[in-house]
């Protein structure tokens, strides 16, 4: 998979795909419309960054790129693509226990904080990897 040239999109399932962790410049789009809200990005090789309604929903340092990220109240599921170890944090409910996996792998289960965000390492090497949020 490659990084998205659009900044962010709406794929056909009605997820959407956002973020470029190859470029040095900050690149940005403002209020994409998607399932009846507005999302704003910021991405560049240092972070990339999803807004809603002024709350961040996903983030990332360095930058990802996100492929097929879909959120509800008690999941969250999206692949991920990056060049080295990302940190990532994904506004789920508050003080929820939440099981994490990557591709096929459960990796442990992990409480969101007060505000509901999410917080978990991963090393990135290229390759896209799959990630599902779930309550445990």
């Amino acid at each position: 998979m490659a990084v998205v040239d659009e900044i962010i999109r709406l794929e056909e399932d009605g997820t959407i795909s956002f973020g470029d962790y190859l470029s040095e410049n900050i690149k940005s789009e403002e209020k994409f419309k998607a399932k009846r809200s507005f999302y704003n990005v910021e991405t560049n090789s240092e972070a990339t960054k999803l807004t809603k309604s002024g709350k961040i929903l996903f983030e990332s340092a360095p930058g990802a790129t996100v492929h097929n990220f879909s959120l509800e109240s008690e999941r969250a599921s999206f692949g991920l693509e990056g060049v080295e170890d990302v940190r990532v944090a994904v506004l789920m409910n508050p003080a929820k226990l939440y099981r994490i996996k990557i591709d096929e792998n459960v990796i442990g289960n992990k409480k969101s904080d007060a505000k509901g965000k999410l917080v978990f390492s991963l090393e990135l090497d290229e390759t896209v990897k799959q990630i599902e949020i779930t309550e445990a």
